[in-house]
């Protein structure tokens, strides 16, 4: 007789699934997920303000690096996904923020 699966209920527990997919544990590889899409969603948003063109770009610059990092080290599909959406993200942010006047304009020179 088989077993019936226990399907995760909380979202905690569907994320927690998503990212740990071959069941252990990576708190480190979460983490630079996380802060990829927290940072690529900063920039992104950002960007949209020519006037905010420093957070833009250095939030974009940082989830740019942090992105290339998680995914160097990333262990799961779920991570690397979260991974591209946020360097997608950042990138754009980035490059907006670029044209609207870089990551020292009116501060230096």
């Amino acid at each position: 007789m088989t077993q019936a699966a226990r399907q995760p209920r909380s979202p905690r527990a569907l994320i927690n699934a998503a990212l740990n997919s071959d069941g252990k544990p990576h708190p480190v590889e979460n983490a630079f997920a996380a802060v990829t899409i927290a940072l690529g969603a900063l920039a992104f948003i950002s960007s949209a303000f020519s006037n905010l063109h420093l957070l833009s770009s250095w939030s974009g610059l940082v989830g740019i690096l942090t992105g290339a990092w998680g995914q160097f080290i990333s262990a799961t599909t779920g991570e690397r996904f979260l991974l591209i959406i946020g360097l997608g993200a950042s990138a754009v942010g980035f490059f907006l923020g670029m044209a609207h006047g870089g990551l020292f304009g009116g501060v230096i020179g």
